[in-house]
């Protein structure tokens, strides 16, 4: 045989190129779905980090900011104590919650989570009075003040401001925002000067304390 003519191949040769062809293959399929995977990851946590920020920033719809006062809305016949109710005001988007008390005490609120914006729900169990309570992150607010007693919700729930008739209908008549007395919040929403509001709300609260 001469020097020049071809070598056959090595016993397993083929078997061993083929091999490394694969090996290198599932080696780029695999830097390809981490490389998918990340991108995803990132986008995803983009995404989260965003909207926390504008939910925080208040760049996305709150409860009840619209213009002017909103229409007065029927919302129950009538609310037992100890029960809850869940119903769409002042708009269609607009997710809210009302529940009376043991002792009778009827409070209205958003049912969004100033945290993230998850549904708040009501739990009648939990304490002497109950608790509103947001399951994504463990947040808890006063059912009585709406006020944040645990979690991470940067402030209160918007109010719902609720009126019974004599025939034990439940009415909703305006909205308060996160911070603001129910009477601030018909002031604002009527146009009224709220500096003046606010006298007449402390001097209210001095002649009950009297």
């Amino acid at each position: 045989m001469s020097v020049t003519d071809p070598q056959p191949p090595a016993p397993g040769a083929g078997a061993d190129a083929a091999q490394e062809a694969l090996h290198d293959r599932i080696a780029a399929d695999s830097l390809t779905t981490r490389r998918d995977y990340l991108r995803i990851v990132a986008t995803v946590s983009g995404g989260l980090a965003v909207g926390g920020v504008a939910v925080a920033s208040g760049i996305l719809h709150r409860h009840g900011d619209g213009d002017g006062a909103p229409e007065p809305k029927r919302i129950a016949d009538r609310i037992m104590p100890g029960e809850s109710l869940a119903f769409r005001y002042p708009g269609d988007e607009d997710r809210a919650i009302a529940v009376r008390m043991e002792d009778g005490t009827l409070a209205g609120y958003s049912a969004v989570c100033t945290h993230l914006a998850c549904a708040v729900l009501w739990r009648k169990e939990r304490g002497s009075e109950g608790e509103l309570y947001c399951p994504c992150h463990e947040g808890i607010f006063d059912a009585r003040t709406g006020e944040v007693t645990a979690g991470p919700p940067p402030r209160g729930l918007p109010k719902v401001i609720l009126i019974e008739q004599v025939d034990g209908s439940v009415w909703a008549i305006g909205t308060a925002r996160s911070g603001e007395s129910l009477r601030e919040g018909l002031c604002r929403q009527q146009g009224d000067d709220l500096r003046l509001c606010r006298v007449q709300q402390a001097a209210g609260e001095g002649s009950e304390r009297a």
